[in-house]
Parts: structure tokens; C-alpha cells; sequence
């Protein structure tokens, strides 16, 4: 057996600290090293102890959640993932803020034993923490964050005069996928005119406060989706918790309950090829850093129907899984960081409907 996951608990409730180190302890291959009650004793413990991985809540006292991860990132960094005990849409939008900071991972504060989602709640925690654990690019965040900003593409992407008019924006994102997906979005112009459909593989409960984060810092609308809805321009919808969403034929979104697709419902590869059979060269399909294959192998049946497809760089990548996977298949027409997909997507959006209609 390989070296075990050495991990730091950062809770100020001494009775959830005794459920997480009872929960990550369940797997043999997982260790706690260490707790702090604060985010003043988590800054002192990463530097003294030098985990792993850290758990981190984020209401405490001293210091909080946020401000100990700022620190961490700057002096000692470590792989943190979010521990969030509430499922308000304000409390889940705060702790993305996290994200931004460095934390690679949100997921929900399991409830205690006995409870009826306890058991699928502490497997989801103790799998994050053992992937989360194996990224080794945390210490590239602080250089990340300067390259995450819309930025001159390196190859531009041309909206050629005589390709079809661009109408609709699909993206796909899991590990990593929040702080890309914001980065695009805050950096689109507030006339982008088409809508933009979004699968993130996200924790259950958390979609709505995922939109709200989202919306403070973009221009366009930003919703959770619902079924029968026809997408406006400009706006942009996130598949809810455990629902598929496609598009359909006519134009409209629609939910399903149908079985997880690679692991996941909503799942990016249920929403690609529905845009591919709907929209065929009229979209743009976008994978962002992931874990996993899903919608690999659907962006590339999007380039079979005409579409532009872009996927993220490794550079920028948490985890270049998804994205890594459609470059080997060659599902990508371009690779690019989020700052560069953004100014394609307004290239593509914006001046290349502009070059359609003069022509």
C-alpha cells in the first residue's frame, strides 16, 4: 500500500471535528494528521505539519474560512477543499469565495451517523478528499489567477465570413470548473447574444449558491435552469442538482432523471449531444478542467456536426482529465485558457454575427 493521504481538519466545532476524523478515517489510505479550531491555528498547523490535504470550514472564529485560505495559498500551500455544514444560497455563494482564493473543492459537512444521507454524504467527502489530495498544482494558483483574465489569444479564433451564424454556447466543467467558468463569464460583454447552457459537476445543494457567486460578478443573467424554458440571449443556465438537461429540437431546455451518464446527472456528455443533434454547426461547445472523461467524447461528436469546440488548456487546468481527454480523442478545435475562450466566445458571438448580417 502507498503512502496514506495526510490530512488537516480546520473546524471550530469540536463535535463535527470528531465526525470528519470518524468519516475520513474510514478509509484506510486517509490519515488526520491534525486539527485547528481557527484559521490563525490552521495558517500555524499547515506550516508545522505540512499535509496532504486540508478540510477548511469557513465560519470560525479569529479568523475565518477565507482569510486562512488566502494565507495558506501565499505561504504554505496545500490542496484545501471546502467543507460547507449549510445548504442557504448565501452561505454557499460565500463559500465559493474560497475557490477564488485557491480551494479546489466544495463539498457538503456530512450529518451525523444514523442519518439517511450520512452514508452517501461521507463517501463524497471521503472520495474529494483522496482526488483532491493527489493535485499537485496548487502552488501555480497565484500565477493562475493572473492568467485566468481575459487575455489576446495566442492563435486567434476567426468567425470566418461564410460559417454559420453562431446561437448558442455550451460548456461542461467539473474539478476546477467554478473559478474558470467565472473568469469567462465576468469577462464576456454585457451584449453577448446568444444564451449559454452550463453542466458543473457540483455537490448536492449547492447549484443555487453557484449561481448566485456566478451572477455578482457577470454581466449577463445568470439562472438555474427549469424544464420547458427556451433559453434568451444572453443569459445563462446551470443544470440542476441531479437532472440531466438537453436541449431540444425546438429550441427548448428539458430535464431528465435518466441514469447517470459516467458517473454523473447532470452530465456533460447528456447536454453535448443533444446540442450536437439541435444546433449541430450553429454552437460552440467548451470543456473546462475535470476529472474524468465526460463530454469528451460528445465535443467531439459536436466538431462532427460543424461546431466549434474548445478545450481548456493544461496549464490552467486543476485537472486536465476532461479537457486532456478531448484533445487525445481530437474532439478540440482550439485549446485555450479561460481568458482566451472568453475573447473567442465574444469574437465568435458577437463580431462574427455582426460579419454574418453585413454579409
Amino acid at each position: 500500500m502507498g503512502a496514506r493521504v495526510r490530512v488537516l481538519i480546520v473546524e471550530d466545532s469540536p463535535v463535527v471535528r470528531e465526525l470528519l476524523e470518524h468519516v475520513l478515517e474510514t478509509d484506510p489510505e486517509i490519515r488526520v494528521i491534525g486539527a485547528a479550531r481557527d484559521g490563525e491555528e490552521a495558517v500555524e498547523a499547515a506550516r508545522r505539519l505540512k499535509p496532504d490535504i486540508i478540510t477548511m470550514d469557513f465560519h470560525m472564529p479569529r479568523m475565518n474560512g477565507l482569510d486562512a485560505t488566502r494565507r495558506i495559498m501565499e505561504t504554505h500551500p496545500a490542496p484545501i477543499v471546502i467543507v460547507s455544514g449549510s445548504s442557504a444560497r448565501h452561505e454557499v455563494a460565500q463559500s465559493f469565495r474560497l475557490l477564488e482564493a485557491g480551494a479546489l473543492a466544495v463539498v457538503a459537512k456530512p450529518p451525523g451517523p444514523g442519518h439517511p444521507e450520512h452514508a452517501a454524504a461521507a463517501r463524497e467527502l471521503v472520495q474529494t478528499v483522496r482526488l483532491m489530495a493527489e493535485v499537485r498544482v496548487v502552488r501555480r494558483w497565484p500565477r493562475r489567477e493572473a492568467t485566468l483574465r481575459a487575455a489576446p489569444l495566442r492563435r486567434p479564433v476567426e468567425a470566418a465570413l461564410d460559417r454559420p451564424e453562431i446561437r448558442l454556447v455550451a460548456i461542461g466543467a467539473s474539478t476546477g470548473g467554478p473559478v474558470a467558468l467565472n473568469t469567462i463569464l465576468s469577462a464576456l460583454p454585457g451584449d453577448f447574444s446568444v444564451p449559454i447552457l452550463i453542466v458543473q459537476h457540483i455537490a448536492a445543494g449547492f447549484t443555487e449558491g453557484f449561481v448566485d457567486w456566478l451572477a455578482r460578478s457577470s454581466g449577463l443573467p445568470v439562472h438555474v435552469a427549469t424544464g420547458g424554458a427556451r433559453p434568451l440571449p444572453g443569459h445563462v443556465y446551470v443544470a440542476p442538482d441531479g437532472r440531466h438537461m438537453r436541449l431540444e429540437r425546438d429550441g427548448s431546455l428539458a430535464l431528465g432523471g435518466e441514469a447517470p451518464e459516467n458517473g454523473h446527472r447532470p452530465s456533460v456528455a447528456h447536454l453535448f449531444r443533444s446540442v450536437a443533434a439541435a444546433m449541430g454547426p450553429h454552437a460552440v461547445g467548451v470543456l473546462l478542467t475535470g476529472m474524468g472523461t465526460d463530454g469528451a467524447a460528445e465535443l467531439g461528436r459536436m466538431k462532427e456536426q460543424g461546431a466549434i469546440t474548445i478545450a481548456q488548456d493544461e496549464g490552467t487546468s486543476v485537472v486536465h482529465g476532461m479537457p486532456g481527454e478531448a484533445i487525445s480523442l481530437d474532439a478540440a478545435t482550439h485549446v485555450l485558457s479561460p481568458g482566451e475562450i472568453a475573447t473567442a466566445l465574444a469574437g465568435l458571438v458577437n463580431d462574427g454575427g455582426k460579419q454574418e448580417r453585413r454579409g
